[in-house]
């Protein structure tokens, strides 16, 4: 009989976004006709920009005509996208990044959990906690972790928590790691990175021979024009860190799958003898054999992101998304609760209630109030006791479900 990957039975349960799903089914059977609204998992509510309906129309007409045909494209992306991306992401930032060393793929999430496959199984690993999900279960599944503990931590992992009594700075760890996660503007907790806390990433990365793993999805929902937007605007960030960014939050292409990664050139790690190895021709092995790129219909819708009418209603989408977290804040902390996050990213962060854990506030919105959220311990141990909103939904929504949270606090 055929063996499964017994790493997959380690997982401690459900991937969190479907049980949330599985749970508000269940109050739907139960009681029908109940007005849901849904501020849990982070999806755009809002149509694509026109400048990138508008490219995608007419990359369709390519298709129609023998001499603009596209079949198989570059595993790698097209090179117009990939020096779009560089030149307005990057070099207009003081990057020195390269369109070389953009790997244009179908999402972050893909690509942050397939990065694995190109390195060792020995590498020793921190995370933050609370954390993006994907980032622990993707080396549990692939056996990089031992057993879960009463908490859901698993072994091998080094964790990094990051609350409201450290300011939701995440900590250098005590004892040396080799693998670094690090989201920011950080999913879930809404929190950012300054440069001076980058840099202090950076300095250990270098100084350890680590990788920094830098999740950078939601940089285009910052505000403030101080802080860094990417990490190598960290002055020797390209020695030791992998950049992943995404189009699905900043242009609404959660369902058109478009997103890039950075590697840069003369990243390098190490075999198990020894042996320095670079990165970036390890990842363009891994994704010309396992990839075969991303659609040149949605390529050009990304690339009009890019233009002078794409980058405007580009902007009208993070500034309406903006001030949806705006409102939750406010009502929120208006209604008595510590509130965190929302001012930098789509997110905002809460402490549940006295007396109830995350998952008891989570039955109680949504029993209650019917609005559907995120519990923080779904994203860690150092996630209970909070819960997240997302300001991704509609005005109308966000109006509503703030008026049932505030009737639901009084």
């Amino acid at each position: 009989m055929v063996q499964v990957n017994g790493n997959y039975l380690k997982l401690k349960a459900g991937y969190l976004f479907p049980e949330i799903a599985r749970r508000v089914k269940a109050f739907q059977e139960s009681n029908s006709g109940a007005p849901l609204i849904r501020l849990g998992i982070g999806d755009v509510t809002e149509p694509l920009p026109e400048a990138c309906r508008l490219a995608m129309k007419a990359a369709i007409d390519d298709l129609g005509r023998h001499e603009d045909f596209h079949g198989y494209g570059p595993e790698q992306g097209y090179s117009w996208l990939r020096e779009a991306i560089a030149r307005h992401d990057f070099q207009a930032r003081g990057c020195e990044i390269s369109a070389e060393e953009i790997f244009v793929s179908d999402g972050s999430k893909c690509d942050s959990s397939n990065i694995l496959d190109i390195l060792g199984e020995g590498n020793r690993i921190a995370v933050t906690d609370p954390v993006y999900p994907v980032y622990v279960d993707t080396n549990v599944m692939a056996g990089r972790t031992g057993e879960a503990d009463a908490s859901g931590r698993y072994g091998g992992l080094t964790y990094l928590p990051i609350t409201a009594a450290n300011g939701f700075v995440a900590p250098l760890p005590e004892t040396p790691v080799d693998l670094i996660y690090l989201c920011f503007p950080n999913n879930p907790t809404g929190a950012v990175a300054t440069r001076d806390h980058l840099r202090q990433w950076v300095d250990y990365a270098r100084a350890h021979r680590a990788l920094i793993l830098f999740d950078a999805a939601y940089e285009a929902f910052i505000q403030d024009a101080d802080l860094p937007h990417s990490i190598y605007e960290i002055e020797g960030a390209r020695e030791c860190a992998i950049e992943f960014r995404s189009f699905s939050k900043n242009a609404g292409f959660t369902g058109t799958r478009c997103a890039f990664t950075v590697v840069p050139r003369g990243l390098m790690g190490q075999t198990s003898t020894g042996e320095q190895v670079e990165l970036w021709g390890l990842w363009n092995r891994r994704q010309s054999t396992k990839f075969n790129g991303v659609s040149y219909i949605v390529q050009r819708g990304a690339e009009a992101v890019y233009s002078a009418d794409g980058q405007r209603q580009v902007k009208g989408l993070i500034d309406f998304y903006m001030e949806n977290a705006a409102i939750i804040r406010c009502e929120l902390t208006a209604a008595g609760f510590d509130v965190y996050g929302g001012q930098q990213a789509p997110y905002v962060w809460l402490r549940t209630p006295a007396g109830l854990d995350s998952w008891g506030f989570f039955d109680l919105l949504l029993g209650r109030a019917h609005v559907v959220g995120t519990p923080g311990s779904g994203f860690g141990a150092a996630g209970e006791g909070y819960f997240r909103l997302s300001a991704f939904s509609s005005r109308a929504n966000v109006n509503e479900a703030m008026a049932r949270l505030r009737a639901l606090a009084t």
